[in-house]
């Protein structure tokens, strides 16, 4: 499941994730990568303990954690440090999939990958090519988000990211760990979620469909989680 979350990030937050990093020093970003997507990547990244990252990560888990989309698509239970990368021109992320458990050097433990989430700090108008691309069973899906879009999706998918040609490309990127691991389930309690909200605009709280889909809702949550 691929959900698109506009403008996590105000203005104003992204302004800021823009100053600090315009003066933060970047390192070869396949020095976070496994051996394998070492092979594949060519970018430039934060390097994780910098203090700048833990500043602006802060910034966003907490733009996650008012997210209503974010809590209902992704069903958090850890969310790994956010991480940010550079594209300049010519740089290109060629495909392949994040690796299945990520260790955090700066939160000292280590997450499964269930989610993959790409934070847009430049605006598409920034920068020609760069788009994320990924794969699932219905093709390809191209992505190319303004500053502050949030775009997350399974990790187990197969994506990549297109050669900028112009431009800088700034993102943030990181992992969740769901307590629903499974994608299926996860896009069926989302959908379900979704279909809930729409069914209290137009009955209220209190109708016996509302209460019914709720309890069921809730029902399969406590099935499927993992805490």
């Amino acid at each position: 499941m691929l959900v698109l979350i506009p403008r996590l990030l105000d203005p104003d937050q992204t302004a800021r994730c823009r100053e600090v990093l315009e003066r933060t020093a970047w390192v070869d970003g396949r020095t976070t990568a496994g051996a394998q997507s070492a092979l594949a990547k060519h970018n430039l990244q934060v390097p994780e303990t910098a203090p700048e990252a833990r500043e602006l990560g802060e910034i966003i888990l907490q733009a996650l954690g008012v997210s209503e989309t974010f809590v209902s698509a992704a069903q958090p239970l850890k969310v790994f440090p956010p991480l940010f990368n550079r594209y300049d021109e010519g740089m290109r992320f060629d495909p392949h999939v994040d690796n299945a458990i990520r260790f955090s050097k700066t939160a000292g433990v280590r997450y499964r990958t269930d989610v993959s989430a790409t934070l847009f700090l430049s605006d598409g108008s920034d920068y020609d090519g760069g788009e994320l691309v990924i794969q699932d069973a219905y093709g390809e899906h191209q992505v190319k988000g303004d500053a502050g879009d949030l775009v997350i999706y399974p990790s187990t998918s197969l994506h990549r990211v297109e050669p900028v040609t112009r431009g800088r490309r700034w993102a943030s990127f990181f992992w969740i760990q769901s307590m629903v691991r499974d994608d299926g389930r996860r896009a069926l309690l989302y959908e379900l979620d979704m279909s809930i909200g729409q069914a209290r605009q137009a009955l209220g709280d209190r109708d016996p469909a509302v209460l019914g889909l709720t309890a069921s809702y809730h029902n399969l949550l406590r099935m499927w989680a993992e805490v």
